[in-house]
């Protein structure tokens, strides 16, 4: 699996004190190491076969993206090798390239996983897979987050505790304006008092997209081991099931669905 973790790399190349003190290489480095430390890479892999002991575990590669880089990262090519994108957006959603936004768009009908966190709920290729505006309520206060499994059987909650508890961080509430999930897998509640859909999971195409609400800039999030755990699990939820393949408009000849073309069956 060929996984690419998108930020869009604003907040810390501007020097923002408490995001670089979090996150000093930038939040794509984190989120992508907390990948690494869950699922095994391909390097992994082969450091640890030998001939007693080969590899019986699927290889992983985790590499990163950001806006800065030419087409933020993001070429036709690189996409076409992706089988999951993660995707961290927030100040910069109007400098993403429409082109870029096509190209994600297309992946994902065609069958690419895109898992979008925090922020993200605001990107161009959320809502536009979404088809709404994806607006929401918050405070950031620094609150305490409680993110219970409301879907246990769900493979992105297994070996998740209920709840995650996080310390601090950006409260988010409803309503938030999206499509009725496929999936609801995970509800937060705040000390504040609200609720918010912090986990959903949508089939768009062939593609599947998942969105995780906790993450923001300020706080240690995605160092946290449970986070890390949910984005591991949702990296092989939204991995694609089959060949990837456009979703085209094909002419067909009457009875093509018999398989000999002239609308009648053999024997």
């Amino acid at each position: 699996m060929n996984i690419v973790v998108w930020n869009e790399n604003v907040h810390e190349t501007r020097g923002d004190a408490t995001v670089r003190e979090h996150y000093p290489d930038g939040i794509h480095t984190v989120v992508a190491a907390g990948l690494e430390a869950r699922l095994p890479t391909a390097e992994h892999a082969r450091s640890v076969t030998t001939p007693a002991a080969p590899a019986d575990r699927s290889d992983h590669t985790v590499t990163t993206a950001t806006l800065q880089d030419p087409e933020h990262g993001l070429t036709e090519e690189r996409l076409a090798a992706t089988d999951v994108l993660f995707w961290w957006g927030h100040v910069a959603h109007d400098q993403v390239s429409d082109e870029v936004v096509d190209r994600v768009v297309r992946a994902v009908h065609a069958g690419m996983g895109l898992v979008v966190l925090h922020s993200g709920h605001y990107s161009k290729p959320f809502t536009r897979l979404m088809g709404t505006t994806c607006s929401l309520k918050w405070r950031n206060d620094g609150e305490r987050e409680l993110v219970w499994t409301v879907a246990p059987e769900h493979p992105i909650a297994a070996g998740v505790p209920h709840p995650i508890v996080i310390d601090r961080q950006e409260m988010y509430g409803e309503y938030f304006d999206i499509p009725r999930p496929d999936e609801e897998v995970f509800l937060s509640t705040f000390a504040g008092g609200e609720v918010f859909r912090s986990g959903v999971a949508y089939r768009r195409g062939l593609g599947r997209v998942f969105y995780f609400s906790p993450g923001d800039q300020e706080y240690p999030v995605y160092h946290h081991p449970d986070i890390q755990r949910v984005l591991a699990n949702a990296a092989l939820w939204a991995a694609p099931t089959g060949p990837r393949r456009p979703l085209t408009a094909d002419p067909h000849e009457r009875g093509w669905f018999l398989g000999d073309g002239s609308g009648t069956q053999d024997g």
